[in-house]
């Protein structure tokens, strides 16, 4: 495994001691156990369905998930979002899906629900490597928004998928589209406050922080001080009412950063 590469093995083996496998056929998370021996002592979680593979997600703190596409008992793309959208600790965990069936459609539904890496059953050992490499050794932005949560898809990737990409220009790591990317999540959200008040919420906190570092980037200190406001409004205890009007302030602050051009475009968020 890992042509051999000792250093490799070992930082790839010291983030998934727990890897929680969720697929119908108790054989995927034999055949996972036997692979990844190398690695040391792993520790495979076996869940038969969805239900199942969410109540281990939430006993054994998975470092890694393998789930199923879609097969009996499971919804891979809805039990990605379910955990993406939870309170739980591995809600960030990478997540690589595996089917049968590569479909360009099957690709970008996985993507679009929060997966890391797609795999292809019946998949090799040098196609398990790569994906591992990828999730441990070649970490993404996380997403943090209200129709999508999860890590950056811009940066998504599939060994099977040989196809046009949906962007041919990516600048996701400049300044601007940092920028442009945060204050789309923050006007999402603010629409999102009556219906998904918790992920709106946690959308809001997340690009607080963000916009702040984009800020002290670009040594603008207006903004700075909107993102601060921002955060502190989002861990004020005022009363409803009145904490509404005031992150609704806040909020329309930082929608004066917004470039007029910007036509909302769906990127990342």
């Amino acid at each position: 495994m890992f042509d051999g590469n000792n250093r490799t093995l070992q930082r790839v083996a010291a983030k998934i001691q727990r890897v929680l496998v969720v697929d119908p056929n108790p054989a995927t998370a034999r055949l996972l156990a036997d692979q990844l021996r190398q690695l040391g002592n792993v520790q495979i979680y076996p869940a038969v369905t969805a239900e199942k593979g969410y109540a281990m997600a939430r006993t054994v703190d998975p470092q890694l998930i393998f789930v199923e596409h879609a097969s009996a008992g499971i919804d891979g793309l809805m039990l990605t979002r379910k955990i993406r959208r939870s309170e739980l600790v591995c809600r960030e965990a990478p997540v690589i899906m595996c089917t049968a069936e590569a479909t360009a459609e099957a690709i970008f539904g996985a993507r679009d629900a929060g997966v890391h890496e797609f795999m292809r059953k019946p998949f090799t050992i040098g196609d398990l490597e790569r994906r591992l490499e990828a999730v441990t050794l070649k970490p993404r932005d996380w997403i943090e928004g209200v129709g999508y949560v999860g890590p950056d898809r811009r940066r998504f990737n599939s060994a099977e998928y040989k196809g046009p990409r949906k962007r041919k220009a990516d600048a996701a790591g400049t300044i601007a589209a940092r920028l442009s990317q945060a204050l789309r999540i923050v006007r999402s959200a603010a629409g999102a406050l009556d219906s998904d008040p918790m992920q709106a919420r946690r959308a809001l906190a997340a690009q607080a922080v963000e916009l702040r570092k984009v800020g002290e980037a670009v040594k603008e200190p207006r903004l700075v001080a909107a993102a601060e406001a921002l955060d502190d409004c989002m861990k004020s205890e005022a009363p409803g009412a009145e904490a509404r009007v005031a992150l609704l302030a806040r909020i329309d602050s930082l929608m004066g950063f917004m470039a007029a051009d910007d036509d909302g475009g769906r990127g990342a968020a």
